[in-house]
């Protein structure tokens, strides 16, 4: 669990560090990219590990319905994170789609997970994503883009069901059926 923490620790470290300390991140000129990549890039590798070796302490057992939904609220945040590259209608619909995107997909992973392992990481991400939104909020005017043509949109259904086919087949290959059977 310890690496689970300090993970979840480093991720937040990495995204605040040009909001942070943005003199130093400033005066760090590129560099500070790579290094704010490395920190989220480690918090990533131990929260993963973390998660993997974590002891099973079983809080609630959730309903057999709920891996359903997850599955539902899953597709709607690949469309949704796939909002952040689209050039189509849908462009400039939602200020931070990848931010509601991890939001919808913490919630997801939280209905069919009643671990405490899965409250930690899967509840750290939704925290951090609600506090990155308020932070971001706070310290940047949106200049809402102007929408493209709906022909992109098109492309961003079919983008996200290969995703989200591609997330099942990873799933499947970590040992994590997501469909019941």
């Amino acid at each position: 669990m310890a690496y689970l923490i300090l993970g979840l620790a480093l991720w937040f470290a990495g995204h605040f560090f040009k909001r942070a300390l943005p003199d130093m991140r400033a005066n760090m000129g590129n560099a500070g990219k790579g290094v704010a990549a490395l920190i989220i890039l480690g918090g990533l590798v131990l929260m993963v590990v973390g998660y993997r070796q974590a002891d099973f302490v079983n809080l609630w057992y959730p309903p057999a319905w709920t891996v359903h939904l997850n599955n539902l609220l899953m597709l709607v945040a690949v469309f949704v994170y796939g909002m952040s590259a689209t050039k189509g209608r849908l462009r400039g619909k939602m200020r931070h789609p990848q931010l509601v995107a991890v939001k919808i997909w913490a919630v997801a992973h939280l209905l069919v997970n009643g671990d405490l392992a899965s409250l930690v990481l899967f509840g750290g991400l939704l925290a951090w994503a609600v506090i990155e939104v308020i932070v971001i909020n706070r310290s940047e005017e949106w200049v809402r883009p102007e929408p493209g043509p709906a022909k992109k949109d098109i492309l961003l259904v079919v983008i996200t069901l290969v995703m989200f086919f591609a997330i099942t087949f990873i799933h499947n290959w970590l040992g994590v059926w997501p469909f019941p059977g």
